[in-house]
């Protein structure tokens, strides 16, 4: 079978690639024109130029292909151009679920984020069961990848093949931007974190959210939405975890949400003054003054999902970031 995967040259999808040619899958990766491509340097696929916002080049892409993994999105916490966030993650995939339905593809598995889905109260964790909605989420990303995920739902009940996964947090090698939870990392091994919030978050291994992604192609039933995630932990256990493996101090201040927020705020204004991207995303601290838990065993249960442990996936960005000059 062949498969086209969407947002090959990131995180999630480079691994998403290798994952689908070691299952034995020909891959067609699509890539921008002047993207990184050196998550895939030495992978044996075939690339085809296009963009999310180019309906005719996803028609293209897809022509061939029986299968359509939808990694793609603008992943950033902040924009100078928040629009073009919304033209990716919303038009973009609007167009793909289009040129799938155009081009009878079999299956598509649509990328999603565990941002969609609502955090349970009284102590118990999210689950698929519970919707977010956009008022409850802060910044432009999520709120984009939350209308996304319903034109993945309405497509399916009007009978495209849609199957949804909700990566959490992935942690792992080959993180080249890095994302903003690889920031984390690098800032750690950098020493930049002179202090850390109290928020919580689930950790999950990248390979194995890219194993589940072909495991939701297989296994998942149309329709149904996938949390592929692992551990639950605290901000203060990871960078715990981060301490025994690089042999460096964690932080041991901790910061009140309340003056890590008034510091976004700031550092915003700031940022929008001299033309450069905030050190301090406002979006990403007010994601944090929830603490995000999760229920991640309909995958494992359903799907078959492999549960690596966490330790052993920070342990690979560790030594991918130090191996690739990212924390001199």
């Amino acid at each position: 079978m062949k498969a086209l995967v969407t947002g090959a040259t990131g995180f999630i999808g480079g691994n998403v690639v290798r994952a689908l040619l070691r299952h034995g899958y020909e891959v067609r990766a699509l890539v921008r024109a002047g993207s990184d491509r050196r998550g895939l340097e030495g992978l044996s696929l075939e690339v085809a130029l296009g963009d999310l916002r180019d309906r005719g080049s996803l028609r293209q892409a897809m022509r061939g292909c029986e299968a359509v993994l939808h990694v793609g999105a603008a992943y950033t916490l902040w924009s100078r151009d928040p629009a073009a966030i919304y033209e990716s993650n919303v038009g973009g995939t609007e167009n793909l679920l289009e040129a799938a339905r155009e081009q009878g593809v079999r299956r598509v598995v649509h990328t999603s984020s565990e941002s969609t889905i609502a955090i349970a109260r009284n102590g118990c964790l999210g689950s698929e069961v519970g919707d977010n909605s956009s008022d409850q989420l802060p910044g432009d990303y999520k709120k984009s990848k939350l209308i996304a995920e319903r034109l993945a739902r309405k497509a399916a009940e009007s009978g495209l093949p849609v199957v949804i996964v909700n990566p959490t947090t992935p942690i792992g090698a080959g993180d080249l931007k890095p994302t903003p939870t690889g920031r984390i990392v690098v800032d750690f091994l950098r020493r930049r974190l002179p202090a850390y919030v109290e928020t919580g978050m689930n950790f999950v291994d990248v390979e194995d959210v890219a194993e589940g992604h072909v495991l939701a192609l297989e296994r998942g039933k149309v329709g149904e939405r996938y949390l592929l995630g692992h551990e639950n932990l605290s901000l203060r256990q990871a960078l715990q975890i981060l301490e025994r493996i690089s042999g460096l101090r964690a932080p041991s201040l901790r910061l009140p949400l309340w003056l890590a927020l008034g510091a976004a705020h700031l550092d915003e204004r700031l940022a929008a003054r001299l033309g450069r991207p905030p050190r301090i995303p406002l979006a990403g601290v007010k994601a944090a003054l929830k603490t995000r838990y999760f229920d991640c065993s309909k995958a494992v249960r359903e799907l078959g999902m492999p549960q690596t442990p966490v330790e052993l996936a920070f342990e690979k960005a560790v030594r991918w970031f130090r191996d690739n000059g990212y924390a001199s």
